[in-house]
């Protein structure tokens, strides 16, 4: 498959340069400041999986000529519009886009602009970050990829996408329930989120006040509630320990 990797932030540039050690065909679109520096110094990965330095190849938008099978799009939700303007000259009817950014209405946007058929589901688990000398720092052990049809289906297509992402130096799943795989992630983020950025603090700091646990449970039952109006109910295990996550004394 002919992969483009929207970006090589910390995410985009971690899965596009274990794709790229593994052999697969991986092109960055970058910005030129981001492809200046990945031609001087290369694109360098800080990891407790190893340590590596690969020379990507890197394109501008200007410079897409012809449709690529892939586009990995994991860049953050406000630079979506501008991302969509710039790898759009890649999309043809039978490319696959793999969205990984948190959050579900990238999902609407991406479907409302290249069509329903061509938006697959997917969640990333990875931490990592870029530092001031531009290297991808992974600051946990855990990398995984999860996709597959929004229909649940096990499709020809995703049989060779996944037959890709296999072997390339990361956990790379297929599955059959991927909304809910999407779901699952948006409940436990949201909820966090939430709680943190209105109290302005971290869950040790919010549950060591009055009221502040109630609170916190408050918003985990809210976005249990809003996830299974849209039809995808968090698992009474998955909210049980969420529950104790939000809840949990001097985290």
């Amino acid at each position: 498959m002919r992969i483009l990797i929207v970006g090589a932030g910390a995410v985009g540039g971690y899965f596009g340069s274990r794709l790229a050690q593994a052999g697969r065909d991986v092109t960055f679109l970058v910005r030129p400041a981001r492809a200046k520096q990945l031609r001087q110094d290369g694109l360098r990965i800080i990891s407790p999986h190893g340590d590596a330095v690969i020379t990507p190849k890197v394109i501008a938008a200007a410079e897409i000529e012809a449709p690529y099978d892939l586009v990995f799009l994991s860049v953050k939700a406000y630079a979506l519009e501008a991302a969509m303007n710039d790898f759009a000259p890649a999309v043809a009817p039978r490319t696959m886009i793999f969205p990984v950014l948190n959050g579900m209405r990238h999902i609407d946007l991406l479907a409302k602009r290249f069509g329903e058929d061509a938006v697959i589901g997917g969640v990333c688990l990875v931490v990592a970050e870029i530092d001031n000398e531009g290297r991808i720092v992974q600051l946990a052990d855990f990398q995984q990829l999860v996709y597959g049809e929004r229909n649940g289906e096990t499709t020809p297509r995703l049989q060779t996408l996944d037959t890709t992402l296999q072997g390339a130096g990361f956990d790379a799943r297929l599955s059959t329930d991927i909304m809910q795989a999407m779901w699952k992630k948006w409940f436990q983020l949201a909820s966090l989120g939430a709680i943190t950025c209105l109290m302005g603090g971290a869950i040790g700091e919010i549950v060591a006040i009055p009221g502040g646990a109630d609170l916190s449970l408050e918003v985990v039952n809210e976005s249990a509630a809003i996830a299974t109006a849209c039809g995808h109910t968090p698992s009474e295990s998955l909210q049980s320990r969420h529950a104790a996550v939000m809840t949990a004394p001097g985290a």
